[in-house]
C-alpha cells in the first residue's frame, strides 16, 4: 500500500475475528510470491508505521535454537508502559527482532476498538489493499484484504486514537534504544480487514527500498480466534535462519518486528473475517 501522510512521532498477539494492525514507519511492502484461497469471511488489522531519522539498521534477527518454527513467548501487559517498553520491549526487539505483548487494553477497551473497527467497515470505507509497487496486474492475488487508513480525529474513533496513543507512547520510551533507529515520526493506522474466503498476503516485506520505515506495529482484534479452524497465522521468516515464528491473531495482542529485509512475513489465508 502506498504510504499514507505521516502523522508526528509520539511512540509484542486480537477480538471477534478482527485485527487491528499497526505498523511502525511505513506502509505494506513489496510482495514476494503469490498465496491461495478458499471460501468467505473478514478480518481485520490497523497498521501504524514509525519512521527512523537516521535510517541505521541494527544487527540481525536472532531465531531460537533448533530447526522447529521460532515461537516468541508472549508477555502480558502488567507493567507501566516505561517498564514495558525498556524492560521487555527494547531488549525482545533487540535479541530476536520481533516483540509480542499480550492483554495490551484489556477487554473492555480492546472489545470498543473491534467495535468501532466494525463500524467503520460498514460506512463502506474500506477498499482493496494495493501494493507499494505494482508488479502484475492481480494484486488481490497477492493481498486479498480490504483496508482504510485512519488518523484517529475522526467521528468514532475515539478508541483507536486512545490506542494509538498508546502505541505512540511505548514507542517513545523505546526511541533511541531500538538499534540504531532515532524514531520521528509514523504514518496514520491502516486498519484492514480480511474477509475470510481464504484470502491472506503472500510473503512479502513491509520496507524493502530502505525508505525509512523502521519498527511495524500490529494490534489484533479477533475474540475466541482459533488458528486451527479458521486460519490467518502471520508467520515471519527471520533473515538467514531456517527457523520461522507463527503469530496467531488473537484479541487485545499488540506485536512489534523491523520492517526491514530482515523479517519476510506473510498472512496466511483465512477463513473467517480477520
Amino acid at each position: 500500500a502506498p504510504p499514507s501522510p505521516e502523522a508526528p512521532a509520539e511512540a509484542a498477539p486480537p477480538t471477534n475475528n478482527h485485527v487491528v494492525a499497526a505498523a511502525a514507519a511505513g506502509a505494506r511492502g513489496e510482495a514476494e510470491a503469490p498465496a491461495a484461497a478458499k471460501s468467505p469471511s473478514p478480518s481485520w488489522e490497523a497498521v501504524l508505521l514509525y519512521r527512523d531519522k537516521s535510517n541505521l539498521y541494527p544487527g540481525g534477527v536472532q531465531a531460537g535454537p533448533g530447526g522447529a518454527a521460532l515461537r516468541p513467548n508472549g508477555q502480558t501487559k502488567s507493567l507501566v508502559p516505561q517498564r514495558l517498553a525498556l524492560e521487555y520491549i527494547v531488549p525482545c526487539m533487540n535479541k530476536h527482532g520481533i516483540c509480542v505483548v499480550d492483554d495490551f487494553l484489556g477487554k473492555e477497551l480492546g472489545g470498543r476498538v473491534a467495535d468501532e473497527v466494525r463500524a467503520l467497515h460498514h460506512t463502506g470505507r474500506f477498499t482493496d489493499g494495493q501494493l507499494v509497487s505494482q508488479k502484475t496486474d492481480s494484486s488481490k492475488d497477492i493481498r486479498g484484504d480490504k483496508i482504510t487508513w485512519v488518523e484517529g480525529k475522526e467521528p468514532g474513533c475515539q478508541t483507536i486514537r486512545l490506542l494509538m496513543n498508546s502505541m505512540d507512547d511505548l514507542i517513545r520510551h523505546c526511541n533511541g534504544k531500538l538499534g540504531n533507529y532515532k524514531i520521528n515520526g509514523r504514518t496514520k493506522a491502516m486498519v484492514a480487514c480480511y474477509p475470510g474466503n481464504g484470502t491472506g498476503y503472500v510473503r512479502h516485506v513491509d520496507n524493502p527500498n530502505g525508505d525509512g520505515r523502521c519498527v511495524t506495529c500490529i494490534y489484533y482484534l479477533n475474540k475466541d480466534w482459533d488458528a486451527k479452524v479458521s486460519g490467518g497465522i502471520l508467520r515471519i521468516f527471520p533473515e538467514g535462519k531456517a527457523q520461522f515464528a507463527d503469530i496467531e491473531p488473537k484479541f487485545d495482542r499488540l506485536l512489534f518486528f523491523w520492517s526491514d529485509r530482515r523479517n519476510p512475513h506473510e498472512v496466511q489465508p483465512a477463513f473467517a473475517t480477520r
